[in-house]
């Protein structure tokens, strides 16, 4: 769970930096939310979610 928060708040300030730099508008920003919103709702989300869970343990056993 407190990955995914960490995700989330990491996405929405690039998406905030995007917007307000230029590099994206806040109209065509509107679609990758929405198309998160209902990915999300989707029945490939629990999917999704134990890839990027199997990502974020693959980082985390990395020993330097």
């Amino acid at each position: 769970m407190a990955i995914s928060l960490s995700v989330v708040v990491l996405l929405g300030i690039i998406l905030v930096i995007m917007i307000r730099s230029g590099s994206i508008k806040g109209g065509p920003a509107v679609v990758p939310i929405l198309f998160g919103f209902f990915l999300a709702s989707s029945g490939m989300a629990p999917s999704i979610q134990r890839f990027l869970n199997s990502i974020a343990e693959t980082i985390n056993d990395i020993s330097f």
